[in-house]
């Protein structure tokens, strides 16, 4: 019973990781739908009063019937394109359908799966390592390879490639020094960003009147000032403020906070500010989820000694003996040196442990074993670990209560 209880498979934990598998198609479908009633709303008001307006003048005799068959053929056009509009984003929705239904099948099999010695769950741990590796990949803009895993993989259905590759072009974009991009993506998802306050729009206008300073263009850059920056007064007063001081500044001043304001380094805060705003429109973590399951797991194993002076020799040369916890190795032990390390309620020594005066517990057999083999002369004993060598007359025996 014991053991059918430690493998047994909680998928509630699972999900835990796999939060954002659900949640962005549903962020995607409410953009969609918001994005599409924005248009039909905006075209039904036009053509309503165009629609009036023709009947008017049709009735009252003020236009020939050759420019009002004209003003029909005009509405007619607009119409249209709003159904080419309204089919697009129709596509788009029957692909977030066809993700999330895959995505909640994905899901669904793993409540199927009874236990973790199960083969099943082999699989479908495979198939969640692979997602984290692509969900990297596009997090660090390696897209083409991410396409190509999930491809390969047959997991296109449960990997965001087009909505991080879209993130990745605007943010590259603006590490270029160019706000066009952010500024079209802005205009895209107004009605979505207008809720929360976000100061991302007016950061990207800011930045543009200080190029426009920067390259000595006053009366642009005031134009500008008045169109974009001082429209946002009452939300961004200060940054409003220091904005106006900028004109008195050139840009080789090392006054501030106008040296930073005309510093290369905002471009870097204004890629991270978009990264940052666009993660949360869509209920995406800001850290890649490769590295969030890594950091549980590295968490879940690690040992107050793991980074002790005395650490296995993988990853420490001052110690004699070799062990098989992974994050004493070499290759997981600078990863996981700054996470915290959880509290083990269970613990295993070996057998017969004894005490050695500075403190280490050995199993005896394997203690006076090792001692024989470096040569030691009878009576001696050395630790392992610390290679200090003491009389065996100094060991305890302990008893683990």
């Amino acid at each position: 019973m014991a053991e059918f209880t430690s493998t047994k498979l909680n998928p509630e934990s699972h999900l835990l990781l796999d939060q954002p598998l659900l949640r962005l198609p549903v962020e995607l479908s409410r953009k969609n739908f918001k994005l599409a009633a924005v248009h039909v709303e905006h075209d039904k008001k036009n053509l309503l009063g165009v629609l009036k307006a023709t009947a008017n003048d049709a009735l009252l005799g003020t236009k020939d019937p050759t420019e009002t068959l004209e003003s029909l053929d005009n509405m007619i056009n607009r119409m249209k394109n709003l159904k080419r509009k309204i089919e697009g984003f129709h596509e788009e929705e029957k692909v977030t359908h066809r993700q999330t239904r895959q995505r909640l099948e994905h899901l669904h099999n793993l409540y199927q799966i009874p236990s973790l010695s199960d083969v099943k769950y082999d699989e479908w741990s495979r198939i969640r390592l692979n997602r984290l590796l692509a969900d990297y990949l596009l997090r660090n803009g390696y897209a083409e390879s991410a396409k190509a895993l999930a491809k390969e993989k047959d997991i296109e259905d449960l990997v965001d490639v087009k909505v991080f590759v879209q993130c990745n072009k605007v943010e590259e974009s603006l590490r270029r020094g160019s706000t066009q991009e952010c500024l079209a993506w802005c205009s895209e998802h107004r009605e979505l960003t207008r809720k929360t306050n976000n100061t991302l729009e007016f950061e990207l206008r800011l930045q543009q009147f200080i190029e426009l300073r920067r390259k000595g263009l006053l009366l642009d850059a005031r134009q500008h000032a008045q169109k974009f920056i001082s429209a946002n007064v009452e939300h961004n007063n200060p940054e409003v403020n220091r904005a106006a001081g900028l004109l008195a500044y050139s840009p080789e001043t090392r006054v501030e906070p106008y040296r930073s304001m005309y510093s290369e380094s905002r471009w870097d805060f204004l890629a991270n500010l978009f990264l940052k705003t666009h993660h949360e429109l869509f209920s995406l973590p800001t850290r890649p989820l490769l590295h969030i399951a890594l950091s549980a797991g590295l968490s879940a194993l690690k040992t107050p000694s793991c980074h002790s002076k005395y650490a296995s020799s993988s990853s420490n040369a001052n110690s004699s003996t070799t062990t098989v916890c992974p994050i004493c190795s070499t290759e997981l032990n600078e990863l996981a040196r700054n996470l915290r390390h959880v509290q083990h309620n269970k613990s295993s020594v070996e057998q017969d442990p004894v005490v050695l005066p500075n403190g280490r517990v050995y199993g005896r057999d394997r203690l006076l074993e090792l001692s024989a083999k470096v040569g030691l002369e009878e009576g001696k004993v050395k630790d392992p670990t610390t290679l200090e060598v003491f009389d065996a007359s100094q060991i305890r025996k302990i008893f683990i209560s």
